[in-house]
């Protein structure tokens, strides 16, 4: 079985969603890496054709650094 580089492009951002949500709790550095990796995951979903579920996704990542946003800014996390 091999995989096209859309397939590999989507599994790898999907992964990459699951790996920093399970990791979100240990810093405010993942919840920003979940939001990166939901974009990629509506950025597959719209070069798929699943338009539904790119912008699920993309909302899902306003959401994700929107609490970033206040994470870092209780957290006072330095840029």
């Amino acid at each position: 079985m091999t995989l096209d580089p859309l397939t590999l492009y989507g599994l790898v951002s999907v992964s990459l969603m699951l790996l920093f949500y399970a990791l979100e709790g240990r810093s405010a550095w993942f919840v920003l890496s979940f939001a990166f990796s939901c974009i990629m995951a509506s950025a597959y979903g719209f070069l798929q054709g699943a338009w539904p579920f790119g912008i699920v996704e993309a909302i899902w990542s306003m959401v994700a650094l929107g609490r970033w946003f206040l994470r870092t800014k209780a957290e006072r996390v330095p840029l």
